[in-house]
């Protein structure tokens, strides 16, 4: 039996490198949609305010105990980075989780979406950009097509919201990103967040959550699941999936989050759709996946060297 070539062997190891990282990706989209998926529960009993202050506590603990932060040797632009990259994550949390009290969470997410693919068409800097804006806005479009009074007014606004802190928080991480080591600026921000939102979330929640009953243990025992399940181990499978996978692939497979969203919603909530609203969520994807290939394509051009 003769040994396989070494190029042979080196593709098929890189494709499957590939696929696993696919596989994280995908698994970590799930666990978001089923974080998503179980806060919604949980709204009844704490509130999205409640909800938002479990999920930045939880999340801030575990990173902060990952991450054992330095914080000295930082000057104060750094810090106002963190601190800004920190409002940014519990105002985008509590946006997002008051448009989902009142939003199915595919509408929710495809909204939501729209604010890093704003990004995406403004870094392109292509005339074709433009092509990717008008299918999301005929997504949106769609969304209402079936008449937007369906759709609750404030809840909409939440998630448009929502997307702007999101835009906000990619260009605050990138800051942080290039001010702290590995996790520290992430679990600084965390921490920030988490404190931002505790005096609303003790407004809502407070009067349940501070009965110490096993019914109260179990509800902060699913808030610490919704914090496992909506940021550490999706972040943790895009870690490690970011090694073995080309960013622009990696981009191109999180426009799927308002496909998964919307089968989370069906699966786990019961959550219908019509056929329209399925028609946006798709041309929102789609205008997505197009404008994260047209930016990579222009980042491309613009590091190639001349002649």
């Amino acid at each position: 039996m003769t040994a396989p070539a070494a190029g042979a062997t080196g593709v098929a190891g890189g494709a499957g490198r590939s696929g696993g990282a696919v596989v994280l990706v995908i698994a970590g989209l799930a666990c978001q949609e089923v974080g998503a998926s179980v806060a919604v529960l949980l709204f009844p009993q704490v509130g999205a305010l409640g909800m938002v202050m479990l999920r930045l506590v939880f999340s801030a603990l575990i990173l902060l105990a990952v991450a054992r932060p330095g914080v000295r040797g930082h000057d104060r632009a750094a810090w106002a980075a963190v601190v800004r990259l920190g409002l940014a994550l519990a105002v985008m949390n509590a946006l997002f989780y008051l448009a989902l009290e009142r939003l199915p969470l595919g509408v929710t997410v495809t909204i939501e979406v729209l604010g890093p693919l704003t990004l995406s068409i403004l870094a392109s800097r292509r005339a074709s950009a433009w092509l990717w804006a008008a299918l999301a806005l005929a997504g949106v479009v769609a969304l209402g097509g079936g008449g937007w009074d369906r759709l609750d007014v404030a809840g909409v606004l939440c998630a448009l919201g929502a997307a702007a802190m999101w835009a906000l928080y990619i260009l605050s991480s990138a800051r942080v990103g290039a001010e702290f080591a590995k996790l520290d600026g992430l679990a600084l921000a965390m921490a920030i967040g988490a404190l931002v939102s505790l005096p609303f979330g003790l407004a809502t929640a407070g009067s349940v959550l501070l009965r110490f009953d096993l019914h109260v243990l179990g509800l902060v025992g699913l808030g610490a699941a919704v914090a496992l399940l909506s940021s550490t181990l999706p972040y943790a499978f895009e870690l490690i999936a970011l090694r073995r996978l080309a960013a622009s692939a990696f981009a191109i497979l999180m426009s799927l989050a308002p496909a998964t969203a919307t089968l989370a919603g069906f699966v786990l909530l019961g959550q219908h759709v019509s056929v329209l609203e399925i028609a946006g969520i798709a041309l929102v994807v789609v205008a997505s996946i197009g404008a994260v290939r047209a930016a990579g394509r222009h980042a491309r051009e613009a590091t190639a060297p001349l002649g």
